[in-house]
């Protein structure tokens, strides 16, 4: 889908990508395929000791020196902003922001902000995340926003009576809540970044041997046992993340959902504009988002 006249290395050279969950699975073959492109790739990890791991691995595997690591506890909501602050202070650019960090938990668990932890680690974090870094995005346009969904989104439900799904809790449940989330942040947040040179779209990049399948499953616990022959490998299934991060052909691409590198239709709760302004008025609350831009700012071109 690249345009053949422009080498892949042309389009990402000297830019800057940030990809969170960047140790392993998809993140780590995202961050792989991005610096053999040139880019600089700032990988942001919870565990150190896996992160300089794999951040060696790649800067071997690559041959590109420009290779950074941050870390976060994507679960708090003081580690993302002390990751923004930390990445503002070493970068005065960023051309591709990737929200790629996800979790599964059968079992419900509160992180230390008091909140749902599928909920605060899948969505609130990206949520948060991409607000503090749009001045730097949008100083730095053209730049895109990637946010790694899932088609476990269909199956999702936005219940604003019981975030937190204090009431009735089940892993898919909350899996399913924090991917649609994530497609009605896609959508809402498009339109605010019209003419400012700024894209976001969301993706499922398919059924993919990542660590998530390690973790027990209950009742479905059979799920673990499928041979990793029937799951797409991690390199395939950051394909589609790369594609937006680094092809031309996606530059005009603003608040879709894509899969196996093509548009397609995302779930129908997901296009629903109440919902998804009042989500954004929600999730502006639970991360004590102390400066949201009005409108007009947000749709301010660059200058």
């Amino acid at each position: 889908m690249r345009n053949k006249n422009t080498p892949p290395t042309a389009a990402m050279k000297d830019k800057v990508v940030m990809i969170t969950g960047a140790n392993s699975g998809i993140g780590k073959a995202a961050s792989l395929a991005i610096a053999k492109m040139g880019a600089k790739v700032v990988m942001v990890t919870r565990n150190k000791e896996k992160g300089e791991a794999a951040k060696s691995e790649i800067i071997r595997e690559s041959q590109n020196d420009s290779v950074d690591l941050l870390l976060a506890d994507l679960s708090s909501l003081e580690s993302v902003r002390l990751l923004a602050a930390e990445f503002q202070k070493k970068y005065a650019k960023l051309h591709v922001l990737i929200n790629n960090a996800g979790l599964f938990n059968q079992g419900r668990k509160v992180t230390a902000d008091g909140y749902e932890n599928t909920f605060a680690t899948n969505y609130l974090a990206p949520f948060l995340l991409t607000n503090l870094q749009m001045p730097t995005l949008k100083a730095s346009a053209p730049s895109r926003i990637i946010n790694v969904s899932s088609v476990g989104h269909y199956n999702g439900h936005i219940n604003f009576d019981d975030l937190n799904l204090e009431k009735e809790y089940g892993g898919w449940k909350a899996y399913g809540q924090s991917k649609l989330a994530l497609v009605l942040f896609t959508h809402e947040l498009s339109k605010k970044l019209r003419g400012t040179g700024v894209t976001v779209n969301s993706v499922h990049p398919g059924t993919v041997a990542t660590n998530i399948w390690t973790r027990p499953f209950g009742p479905v616990g059979f799920i673990t046992a499928l041979p990793k022959l029937f799951m797409a490998s991690p390199g395939k299934g950051a394909e589609t993340i790369v594609y937006l991060a680094s092809s031309v052909d996606a530059k005009d691409l603003n608040g879709e959902y894509l899969e196996k590198l093509k548009v397609k239709k995302s779930s129908d709760e997901s296009y629903d504009e109440e919902i998804a302004q009042r989500l954004w008025d929600v999730s502006a609350k639970l991360t004590h988002l102390s400066h949201p831009l009005p409108t007009d700012e947000w749709n301010r071109p660059i200058e």
